[in-house]
């Protein structure tokens, strides 16, 4: 199969390169390359043969025409987003011109191709999508395919404007589709703007590291390459028009998470005290979410799939990983938002 894969030089999208290169699938990567993007991230897929850079914005439709037309891919995976709560907080413009826009641009690219090509049945559009849509939950319950969007950040709510865009272009025009709301994904090549490469490379400094408010909200925790895995089999075994909420059944508050991260640096570099002692409380985002939780039922009853990896083995594998890589992360350090607070804009 040749894949489409739009934000492939990112966290989550070079973690489905490599795996959809892995298993022999040709991947055409479009890329704008903006700061958490990062080639190096897509390991050794150009070394394969079936693997190309495309480096072009989503929002560009001349050149999203020019790659569909050159490359006539069989399906196309939509990765690309401006994905950070806080920078959504600071600037929400570019999350409206990427999520909604970009993704607009893209669905009439992929429209037009789909039609040149005579609407092939195989012919697949995979929105990849959050489970911030759908808001905050309480102490209990989690959110399921059916759960009633409600976005509280600019982040979120332009994550649901795509969704429901590419729901529409299905409904309207027919357009093979399948939607994927994921729980927090963590492990390598996570750019550090994000809780957890943030916690561990502060600790790694020795300086502060910030938790907000009290630190008692709650994410599930999805390893990214049982995420990857979990795409690619939705790609090829979902059931067009449906959607797939895809969760780690990790769920931890964010302090537990913090101290486990902690513990696990006082194993592998030890320090004259413990890693926890940096740990200092701040000032709370802006509708901070207090929980998110996702019921992974139906990926798990009509396809099979499930997470593979813990979070105590993908936070311990995660640590080590940004130990044995400064070569990667230390030259990421310079670019905007690294290590750095956002989200105090309002």
């Amino acid at each position: 199969m040749r894949i489409l894969i739009t934000g492939g030089a990112g966290f989550i999208g070079s973690a489905v390169v490599r795996l959809a290169v892995a298993r022999g699938h040709e991947v055409v990567n479009v890329d704008a390359m903006t700061y958490a993007a990062c080639e190096a991230n897509t390991g050794r897929a150009a070394e394969t043969g079936r693997y190309t850079l495309e480096r072009a914005d989503i929002r560009d439709r001349g050149r999203l025409d020019a790659i569909f037309a050159e490359h006539r891919p069989d399906a196309v995976m939509h990765l690309a987003a401006e994905s950070h709560v806080d920078r959504s907080i600071d600037g929400p413009g570019a999350f409206v011109e990427t999520n909604v826009m970009g993704t607009f641009h893209l669905l009439e690219a992929a429209r037009g191709h789909w039609i040149q090509r005579g609407r092939p049945e195989g012919f697949r559009f995979h929105h990849v999508s959050t489970d911030e849509v759908f808001g905050s939950l309480g102490a209990t319950g989690a959110f399921t395919e059916d759960t009633r969007y409600d976005p509280r950040s600019p982040y979120s709510a332009t994550k649901a404007a795509s969704d429901h865009l590419v729901r529409a272009w299905h409904e309207t025009y027919g357009l093979p589709m399948v939607l994927t709301n994921c729980s927090n994904n963590y492990g390598p090549f996570q750019f550090p703007d994000k809780l957890i490469p943030v916690v561990i490379l502060k600790a790694l400094a020795g300086e502060a590291i910030p938790v907000y408010g009290a630190g008692r909200n709650v994410r599930d925790w999805l390893h990214v390459e049982d995420h990857a895995d979990a795409l690619l089999e939705v790609l090829s075994e979902g059931q067009d028009g449906r959607s797939y909420a895809i969760g780690g059944e990790n769920e931890a508050r964010n302090i537990d998470l913090v101290h486990t991260i902690c513990a696990i640096l006082d194993e592998e570099r030890p320090a004259w005290a413990p890693h926890s002692s940096l740990i200092r409380f701040v000032e709370d985002r802006p509708g901070h979410d207090a929980r998110y939780a996702i019921d992974p039922a139906r990926i798990r009853e009509e396809l099979g799939w499930r997470p593979s990896i813990s979070l105590a083995e993908g936070l311990r594998q995660t640590v080590r990983w940004y130990i044995v890589n400064e070569d990667w992360w230390r030259p990421l350090m310079t670019r905007s938002g690294a290590g750095e607070r956002m989200g105090m804009a309002a």
